[in-house]
């Protein structure tokens, strides 16, 4: 049940009762009454004419709303309010006037006259509602769209302290240290791809996307990190050699990271991560086989951060879908920046 609240209530007494006055004192200053009796019955059918047309045309204005974006298609939507309230405007006056000659046994005369004038009338009050709906919404328009970028300033900052983070590089050196005393030629290998990873997390700190090779190249130097920390029991597929887009930057390895720190990752259960595209998106599915972590962990690493940057980049959401086997996250395809 819709609930209304107090004060709407009260707007809508105060608008009837202002439109109910205005048509008493129209009919008074315009001197069609001779009679206390036929000033209460064209006051009445003026106030009742009134509350028609703006209540009637504003009811219409908001389902054409509801419907049409007035930003997107302002024009159409002037079309439609102008041809919806001209109808119903001179079917209302008809109507009224039908009624009150049949119950007050009256003849207005003429009824054309009447009907131009209403129509007149409701031109002027659908370019004034017109014209405030166009208003209100540019400027929520504003609103939201700035934001959307004060969210994403602060998504972007979120990512380079939450998803290059401490955990990581402990790792990475945990990693190295190993690697010093059994191969020295794969760390020197490895120190390189690091200082790849990092070199690629400040060359992008101040951008909104990266073109698919900066990513995928990005992609590849946190992989070999990773592959000398689990070795096979981590694999990695990538089919995106078809697919033009663009990327948020870290988009992918953080997908990568929160597979890794919510699933096992061990001979017996190797962790499969594919990325490929679908109907317009960039999916990023992993086997789910959960592991126990910290409470302060459980939320994932960076998707409530990525939801955001895509809010802002694009008009489909980030979808996210948990299955019995699978953990999904489809990223829309974003279009790519020309050079």
């Amino acid at each position: 049940m819709v609930q209304v609240s107090r004060k709407e209530v009260l707007r809508q007494v105060r608008d009837f009762a202002i439109l109910i006055i205005a048509g008493f004192i129209m009919t008074l200053i315009m001197g069609y009454t001779k009679s206390p009796r036929q000033y209460l019955i064209i006051g009445s059918f003026t106030a009742l004419m009134w509350v028609f047309l703006w209540k009637g045309n504003s009811l219409i204005s908001a389902l054409i709303s509801s419907f049409i974006d007035w930003l997107k298609s302002p024009v159409k939507s002037l079309v439609l309010l102008s041809l919806g309230s001209v109808v119903y405007t001179i079917s209302s006056v008809l109507l009224l006037v039908k009624v009150y000659e049949w119950a007050f046994d009256i003849d207005f005369g003429k009824s054309e006259s009447m009907v131009y004038s209403a129509t007149v009338i409701t031109i002027i009050i659908t370019l004034f509602m017109h014209g405030r709906a166009f208003l209100l919404e540019w400027k929520q328009s504003a609103l939201d769209t700035e934001r959307l970028k004060q969210e994403n300033v602060t998504a972007r900052y979120e990512s380079l302290k939450n998803q290059i983070n401490p955990h990581f590089l402990f790792n990475s050196f945990n990693a190295l240290t190993n690697l010093v005393y059994e191969d020295q030629d794969l760390a020197a290998k490895f120190i390189k791809q690091l200082s790849e990873v990092y070199r690629y997390v400040l060359d992008t700190r101040d951008r909104e996307l990266v073109s698919k090779v900066e990513e995928l190249n990005f992609l590849e130097s946190y992989l070999f990190l990773q592959k000398i920390r689990f070795g096979d029991n981590l694999w990695v597929s990538i089919e995106l050699d078809r697919v033009k887009t663009d990327f948020p930057p870290l988009v992918l390895q953080m997908l990568i990271e929160n597979a890794i720190k919510h699933n096992i990752v061990s001979n017996e259960q190797p962790l499969t991560v594919k990325i490929h595209s679908a109907n317009d998106f960039i999916v990023i599915e992993n086997t789910l086989q959960k592991k126990k972590v910290l409470a302060e962990e459980s939320a994932g690493v960076g998707l409530s951060n990525i939801r955001l940057r895509y809010e802002f980049l694009s008009n489909k959401k980030v979808e996210v879908e948990e299955l019995s086997d699978k953990f999904i996250v489809r990223l829309p395809i974003l279009k790519q920046v020309e050079d």
